[in-house]
């Protein structure tokens, strides 16, 4: 099957990993509809040559809305989800209030799940697809300062591993992206969660909090072995190409070295190894 007969549907595309993506298969001749939350990227994205739909995973009106444009563009006939939407919410565990909580949940594992399952007949239909799932570093590892991210990052893990089970023998194939640290605009929108859901006068982690701005505000890479969109890409394509693609994907140094460590150090001494990562962090 040629690639321009099947169709890739992308979500949080308006820039990093999802924009790359979007044009990166675009150019490698998938049929591609990409989906943003705000209209104004939505329009911009149509500009620049993409099929592009409005979906915020914040609100089921607007999931079931955006699948009712997807049936009819694609006569229900989808070859690939990449579900890459989702941000990151600083704060330490005990500053997390119920609400802000249930927000990361919201976008990152409910809102994601729902536009999942509304899409899975699609390709149990056609006996073969891929379910790609754009997860993290910290769904495999947990980083101080990060609980809501590292919690709903874990809990996509134990959806997906579930999930490829239940669909062994369908063709449809669900894949973990696992990125680390990527260049992208996910620093800067962790920030603006960081200073709208964070009481950071009134926490006895105020000092540390200092170190989170200023490692978030800061300029360029934020880490060592921070790479490009490209490199995610890349991965996106081996599980869209691979005949049989793998569980997961790694992608960084990172992700890589954390992965091995977990299955290779007792709990105590991982937690070691962490904490050592985690306060680095906040010199």
């Amino acid at each position: 099957m040629a690639y321009g007969e099947r169709n890739v549907l992308i979500t949080g595309c308006s820039s990093g990993i999802g924009y790359r993506a979007a044009h990166g298969l675009q150019q490698r001749g998938y049929r591609v509809i990409a989906s943003a939350r705000q209209s104004a990227d939505v329009q911009r994205l149509r500009d620049e040559g993409l099929c592009c739909l409005r979906l915020d995973l914040d609100e089921p009106a607007s999931i079931r809305h955006a699948v009712g444009e997807l049936a009819e563009l694609t006569g229900e006939k989808l070859f690939a989800l990449f579900n890459n939407a989702g941000f990151g919410q600083p704060g330490a565990v005990e500053d997390l209030r119920r609400e802000v909580l249930r927000s990361q949940f919201e976008t990152n594992v409910f809102g994601t799940l729902d536009l999942t399952n509304r899409l899975i007949p699609w390709m149990r239909r056609a006996g073969e697809g891929r379910i790609i799932q754009n997860s993290s570093v910290l769904g495999l590892v947990s980083l101080a300062y990060r609980g809501a991210y590292n919690a709903s990052k874990y809990a996509l893990e134990g959806l997906y591993d579930t999930l490829r089970l239940e669909l062994a023998g369908s063709g449809v194939h669900a894949v973990l992206i696992e990125p680390g640290p990527i260049r992208s605009r996910f620093r800067a929108n962790a920030l603006a969660a960081w200073r709208r859901n964070i009481d950071r006068e009134h926490s006895v982690h105020r000092e540390q909090y200092l170190a989170t701005e200023r490692r978030l505000a800061k300029p360029g890479p934020a880490a060592p072995f921070t790479l490009g969109e490209e490199a995610v890409l890349a991965k996106v394509i081996l599980a869209l190409e691979s005949r049989h693609p793998r569980p997961r994907y790694y992608v960084t140094f990172p992700t890589w070295l954390f992965g091995t460590l977990r299955r290779v150090l007792s709990s105590r001494a991982l937690d070691r190894v962490l904490l050592h990562v985690s306060r680095r962090e906040q010199r």
